[in-house]
């Protein structure tokens, strides 16, 4: 008797679950394997649930309570993620730019950055450049691009003039000093002044089984990170990187907390064979990010992200 009852309202509890881990995803515990870090990450996808269980409440006919459990996490997705979702602000955009991680393996960067000036963006961001494939991107994006600034494997390439360049280390305690993966660049728009622009790629992530997610590194390099936004004096500030996660993560809210989210799309960059996250960023202080969006594929595993910005 029990167990059918417990049967009878299984999809029910597992839609009030679902919406419990969607509401109140930063109460799950981070500490050791990082559950809350790797729940947030594809939160999105946590919403996947509900077509499947209001199909079967409504093919066995079940309670109207129940259908309304089931609903539950649908709204509950709908008011996280529905704005994302909703028309894009056509008004204009006083700033383009793409965000790309090309990869170290890429087999054809050349075509790449073609494929990322494409839309014609004022900045292009990059991470995972090497020192082969530097003299390659600069050639081709020379033409429309002829400023440029380059620190260890990642670059920043503009149509306007670029001053006051210099590295960034957000290198984890332990991290060989060899580790370059962050600079910083004022970017002086025409019609628009100054603005600061840092381009980063914090530390990757695994996931394994013994020890979760290891995010620890990326964390702390977020937090370095998010100590070089403090101390910028211009007051407009754009931060463009493969960040190795989601907004959603709290191991990003030092960076999440003083830069807001873009207001449109979701965005799915990563892996680009089958989109299932945006770690790929563009998040501003100052300027507002509108919309991101993902371009087409290039050789690399990334997709990558067209952001539009309001001055």
């Amino acid at each position: 008797m029990a167990r059918n009852r417990i049967r009878r309202h299984a999809p029910a509890l597992l839609a009030l679950l679902v919406s419990a881990l969607l509401a109140g995803h930063a109460l799950v515990p981070n500490a050791g394997p990082r559950l809350g870090s790797l729940l947030e990450t594809f939160l999105p996808w946590t919403g996947a649930v509900v077509p499947p269980l209001l199909l079967f409440v409504l093919l066995r006919r079940r309670t109207p309570v129940a259908v309304c459990a089931v609903l539950l996490p649908a709204l509950t997705w709908a008011w996280l993620f529905g704005p994302h979702l909703l028309p894009r602000d056509d008004h204009g955009a006083d700033l383009t730019v793409v965000q790309h991680n090309v990869s170290d393996e890429n087999p054809d960067p050349a075509a790449t950055a073609r494929a990322l000036a494409r839309p014609g963006p004022d900045l292009i961001a990059l991470q995972e450049v090497t020192s082969a494939t530097l003299p390659v991107l600069r050639s081709a994006l020379s033409a429309d691009y002829p400023h440029h600034a380059s620190h260890g494997t990642v670059a920043l390439f503009s149509r306007h003039p670029l001053t006051d360049v210099r590295p960034l280390d957000i290198r984890p305690a332990g991290v060989d000093p060899s580790w370059q993966r962050a600079l910083r660049a004022t970017a002086h728009l025409p019609r628009h002044g100054e603005i600061a622009v840092h381009v980063a790629h914090l530390p990757s992530v695994r996931i394994t089984p013994t020890a979760g997610l290891t995010s620890a590194r990326r964390d702390e390099s977020a937090r370095l990170l998010a100590a070089e936004i403090d101390a910028e004096t211009l007051p407009r500030v754009l931060l463009l990187g493969d960040l190795n996660s989601t907004l959603d993560d709290r191991g990003l809210s030092p960076l999440t907390s003083r830069l807001p989210a873009p207001v449109h799309g979701l965005a799915f960059t990563w892996p680009a064979s089958l989109p299932l996250a945006r770690i790929d960023q563009a998040l501003a202080r100052g300027p507002r990010a509108i919309d991101v969006t993902p371009l087409p594929g290039t050789p690399s595993d990334h997709l990558p992200l067209l952001a539009r910005i309001r001055l």
